[in-house]
């Protein structure tokens, strides 16, 4: 028999972060390789992580997916959020273990813009004046509270949407609306994330509930369709905005290549 010669090894493919199907989250496999790096040394103490974009790009994964494995690394004290400027390493290990793994705030947000536009699609069908007067109210009560209270205007904000799931008359799809918000309400990153969103004065958006509600009471589908997720694609990116950490070093790199572009002095030869 004739030996065959050694086969060389496959070239390895870049590290990205995607994770095995059916495993963990996909924020989590970010913030494992990046929490590596910091142990390792790749990303010195007190030094400033690549932007969100460089990271996204290396990791062939979104940029809100990003934001939660920095939100989640935030959470265990290895990184410092200065707002305007970057992320940082505080420290090379975490000040607390890992908590819980629970659902990311930006791919929660994903599920419901998908599930909550087709249930108000199908509150528009069959929708009762006692639903709409409900609904009605809980708006006047989210503008009111508003202006003294925005934890209180969220309460009557997932009151507003469950109450829109209730007009379905769906079991099935009441229980789906009340899970999505009870994950929201018991998420370590989500939570941390309304407090930045609070700072930056993220409260419930009152006339995208009345467009809402204009639709079911027009029992339009869908317009409701429509009305439901243009509001909560606008939540995400308010939630964007609120937690926008690179905003003061990219108009500084902007304002240098405007420079640059308009600078004469080297075909001068200054």
């Amino acid at each position: 028999m004739v030996a065959l010669p050694p086969s060389s090894p496959p070239p390895r493919a870049p590290r990205t972060a995607a994770p095995p199907a059916g495993s963990r989250r996909l924020y989590e496999h970010v913030a494992d390789v990046l929490a590596d790096r910091i142990r390792s040394g790749t990303y010195q103490l007190g030094g400033r992580l690549p932007s969100e974009r460089e990271l996204a790009q290396s990791l062939a994964v979104s940029r809100p997916t990003v934001r939660e494995a920095i939100m989640s690394l935030e959470l265990e004290g290895l990184v410092e959020v200065r707002l305007g400027s970057g992320v940082y390493v505080r420290r090379t290990t975490p000040t607390q273990p890992p908590g819980i793994p629970d659902v990311g705030p930006f791919e929660l947000l994903e599920a419901r813009r998908i599930i909550e536009s087709e249930v108000c699609a199908c509150a528009a069908l069959r929708v009762t004046p006692d639903c709409l007067e409900r609904l009605e109210a809980l708006i006047g009560e989210m503008e009111r509270e508003n202006e003294t209270d925005v934890v209180q205007s969220e309460r009557a904000d997932r009151q507003f949407h469950e109450t829109i799931a209730e007009a379905t008359e769906n079991s099935a799809l009441m229980a789906a609306v009340a899970a999505l918000w009870d994950a929201r309400a018991r998420s370590p990153l989500i939570q941390r994330l309304s407090v930045k969103a609070h700072a930056a004065g993220v409260k419930p958006g009152v006339g995208e509930h009345r467009a809402i509600l204009a639709a079911l009471s027009a029992r339009d589908p869908h317009g409701a369709r429509n009305a439901m997720s243009a509001h909560l694609g606008r939540v995400m990116d308010q939630l964007l905005e609120a937690t926008e950490v690179e905003t003061l070093e990219q108009a500084r790199q902007q304002a240098e290549a405007r420079r640059r572009k308009f600078d004469i002095r080297p075909a001068l030869g200054i």
